[in-house]
């Protein structure tokens, strides 16, 4: 696709749409050696923390992208056009660990231009983020009874949040600086 780099000030989405509907797909490790994972989110956010533009993700360490998020310092945030959806369901239901998932999609893996962690050839926004900061959650601090259920016998998230060194995106991602 042709993406074009958005300023993060003119980054315009509809978050609950994009996580929980479109899904998007965190990738993390490095391409240029091959050694990289991805899996399907429906849970993120972006905004700004401490005066920088952020993106929010989680990750359980039972899942093998775990293991590339800690050992790396980058990662990637991608969103697809509705024709990758079934890529994107198979990408979330099948580990890395056990085959090479992403052989088994019609997505390709490129690089990114200025992290290591890769982007995607199909994709129609591209967030490339730098880790700033984690923290785990603590099952003692959830204050809405329902979060419990969303984690049956634990394996509770780590929170990362990337710092957001460039966005690329097709033009619903971008509207004029006047709107």
């Amino acid at each position: 696709m042709d993406l074009q780099v958005i300023d993060p000030f003119h980054f315009s989405v509809r978050p609950h749409a994009l996580f929980d509907r479109q899904a998007m797909l965190l990738t993390s490790g490095d391409f240029a050696k091959g050694d990289y994972n991805c899996m399907t989110i429906g849970w993120g956010l972006f905004g700004t923390m401490w005066s920088v533009p952020v993106a929010l993700v989680v990750v359980r360490p039972s899942r093998f992208t775990f293991e590339f998020m800690e050992r790396y310092d980058t990662f990637t945030v991608t969103a697809f056009p509705p024709q990758y959806r079934r890529d994107l369901a198979y990408l979330g239901s099948h580990s890395g660990r056990d085959e090479d998932k992403l052989a088994e999609t019609q997505l390709s893996a490129v690089a990114a231009d200025l992290v290591p962690s890769p982007s995607f050839a199909e994709a129609e926004l591209s967030v490339e983020c730098k880790k700033i900061y984690f923290t785990d959650y603590q099952p003692e601090q959830f204050l809405a009874p329902f979060i419990h259920g969303k984690y049956d016998g634990g394996d509770y998230h780590r929170l990362y949040y990337g710092e957001i060194l460039q966005i690329k995106g097709i033009s619903k991602y971008a509207p004029s600086p006047d709107a």
